[in-house]
């Protein structure tokens, strides 16, 4: 795809790779602007629009100043915005340029606009917000990439119709939609001749196939420059290379990635990797390169071996880094970020969610990238796993040493960002994982991620799995019960919580013999770990199960029922809890949450 560049006074646009019609006729258009001609309604326009600024005028019509930022123009833009984006192929606006074709241009802040459009449309439309100083005047181009799902303004879809916006309805959108679902910009054609590639790209193409440790794959790596493009899907029927090919064997100009090595937040840099003219594979290839050397490795004792693990788990840090290229917008100029600061790596990549998903669901929602033929591209040269892109993998390695999950959410922009925490090492957790059977729940996503919280809550059942694993309540009772068939060595792993009444869902506890068994590995290695409290349990099974007897609360923290009654007295007489009766004992007799529905 076209990425639009700011423009010099007096100098013409440029495109810098591809063939989407959107941007050629933005060229066009700011072209014929910067040569002094009106380019007005009637001029001839399918994929754009010229906007003046909103709210810009006094009341006999005269152009006021402008400022930074204008609310009632951001509302204007948005819904003009929203109809580009529904219509098939997208479309631009050029703000700046009035309906007589003079060009009045915009003091806009580019970012708060492109931030505000997201707002108005409720989070679902991020548009490319691009600065052009063409004629001396400084306009803005703000380019919608089509809407995957119809986006309303006002609470109403729009879509173009020849040069005006129309109200339509949802059924007919989706209508239209399913003719055009398989859109995948990284799919065109970029233009560009395949003789173009990079001989150090083709080259770390070849290194990535042969790491691969599979057969088929370095079998690819020996083949023919032709052959092995081909093979990769990155060359189209005439000869010219997808726009994921160029991507990865040209590369775009600008750099797709700026990595940056910090010994802790606020020190000096001690590695930089942003670099200019060189293809994807190669700024890839570069920062893996940098981030082991710069991933420092602690030498563990268990028994008599000696193991090495890296303060960043190696494929963590590799998916986290690959998902931030694979699914990002490259309608956006800024490269990808990847920021590694002591035993943190942050990827902070342009656009926001796509195709339905956000934080909740991203380890389970089935892949949706915005450039599909980029991210099997990848995964093809083994560099991630093409089904999510490896988030799930993230998770795993992270978890499994005693790291908390990856935080991945979207932030302001919108960029989603990335992070991997690495804090000190359970060297207990990983032995007392190693002693699990069968040996596949250890590497399990959702059983690691059940046992995390069985550590810090105390408890858990599949209303409570559900969120956590990311799966619906149905499938989380399924993992949950095939982690109670899991053990420590010969001791069950799990066991249910004793007085939960009838007809309610089943919960679960850690059983005391595993719990023991994790707590003396602790104990010898020295390890301190903060288990929950009795009052924390309490609180927490109460909260997310509406109620809480002295025989649950006993069942929880392995202690006999009469044992535990001072700590839910105690939070009844803090207003945590309310006992079921007035008596407050009793067969029977237990406490409900404060906030619990009667």
């Amino acid at each position: 795809m076209a990425l639009i560049m700011t423009a010099c006074q007096n100098a013409p646009m440029t495109i810098a790779f591809g063939s989407d019609p959107v941007r050629a006729e933005v060229q066009a258009l700011l072209t014929l602007i910067d040569k002094g001609q009106v380019v007005d309604g009637s001029s001839e326009r399918k994929h754009v629009d010229l906007k003046e600024e909103a709210g810009r005028r006094d009341k006999q019509g005269n152009v006021t100043i402008g400022s930074t930022r204008n609310e009632t123009a951001a509302e204007k833009l948005a819904g003009e915005a929203t109809c580009m984006a529904n219509t098939p192929g997208g479309g631009a606006l050029i703000v700046g340029v009035a309906d007589d074709g003079t060009v009045i241009g915009t003091q806009l802040d580019a970012e708060w606009l492109r931030q505000r459009i997201y707002e108005l449309t409720q989070r679902m439309l991020t548009v490319d917000v691009t600065e052009a100083v063409v004629a001396g005047t400084r306009l803005l181009v703000l380019v919608s990439p089509t809407a995957v799902e119809p986006i309303r303004h006002r609470g109403r879809i729009h879509w173009r119709v020849g040069d005006r916006c129309v109200e339509v309805d949802a059924t007919t959108w989706h209508a239209r939609r399913m003719q055009t679902l398989h859109y995948d910009w990284s799919a065109d054609d970029s233009g560009a001749p395949a003789s173009e590639v990079r001989q150090q790209a083709i080259a770390v193409a070849r290194d990535f196939l042969r790491a691969s440790g599979d057969a088929q794959t370095e079998e690819l790596s020996d083949a023919p420059d032709h052959q092995l493009l081909r093979r990769l899907n990155a060359v189209t029927g005439r000869g010219t290379l997808t726009n994921a090919g160029r991507l990865a064997f040209i590369g775009r100009g600008e750099p797709s990635l700026d990595y940056i090595h910090r010994e802790r937040a606020g020190a000096d840099s001690t590695a930089r990797v942003r670099r200019s003219g060189r293809s994807l594979l190669e700024e890839l290839d570069e920062v893996f390169r940098t981030v082991e050397t710069r991933n420092s490795t602690r030498h563990i004792e268990t028994g008599l071996v000696v193991r090495q693990i890296k303060d960043i788990p190696p494929l963590a840090a590799r998916e986290a880094i690959v998902n931030g290229v694979a699914h990002r917008d490259w309608n956006v100029p800024t490269p990808t970020v990847v920021e590694h600061i002591g035993h943190t790596l942050r990827v902070t990549s342009p656009g926001g969610f796509y195709g339905g998903v956000n934080a909740t669901n991203i380890i389970t929602h089935p892949s949706q990238s915005r450039n599909g033929s980029l991210a099997q591209l990848l995964a093809d040269l083994r560099v991630a796993e093409r089904e999510g892109i490896g988030v799930d993998r993230m998770v795993r390695e992270m978890v499994r040493i005693g790291y908390p999950a990856p935080g991945i959410n979207e932030i302001d922009g919108p960029f989603v960002r990335a992070s991997l925490v690495g804090d000190a090492v359970d060297l207990p957790w990983i032995a007392w994982l190693a002693s699990m059977e069968p040996p596949r729940e250890a590497q399990d996503v959702s059983s690691l991620l059940l046992l995390q919280r069985l550590l810090t809550e105390g408890w858990i059942d599949e209303a409570s799995a559900a969120p956590l694993i990311q799966l619906p309540v149905e499938e989380a009772r399924g993992a949950v019960l095939k982690l109670s068939h899991a053990a420590i060595g010969k001791t069950p792993l799990l066991h249910t919580v004793e007085g939960t009444p009838e007809g309610t869902a089943t919960a679960w506890r850690l059983s005391t013999e595993a719990l023991a068994e994790l707590t003396d590995r602790d104990r010898e290695m020295g390890h301190p770990r903060p288990l929950p409290s009795r009052r924390r349990v309490a609180s927490s099974y109460a909260q997310g199960r509406g109620r809480i007897s002295s025989t649950e609360l006993g069942s929880l923290v392995g202690a006999s029922p009469s044992n535990v009654g001072a700590t839910l007295k105690q939070l009844a007489q803090e207003g945590v809890l309310d006992p079921s009766s007035a008596a407050g004992r009793g067969r029977g007799f237990y406490y409900r949450w404060h906030d619990a529905p009667r």
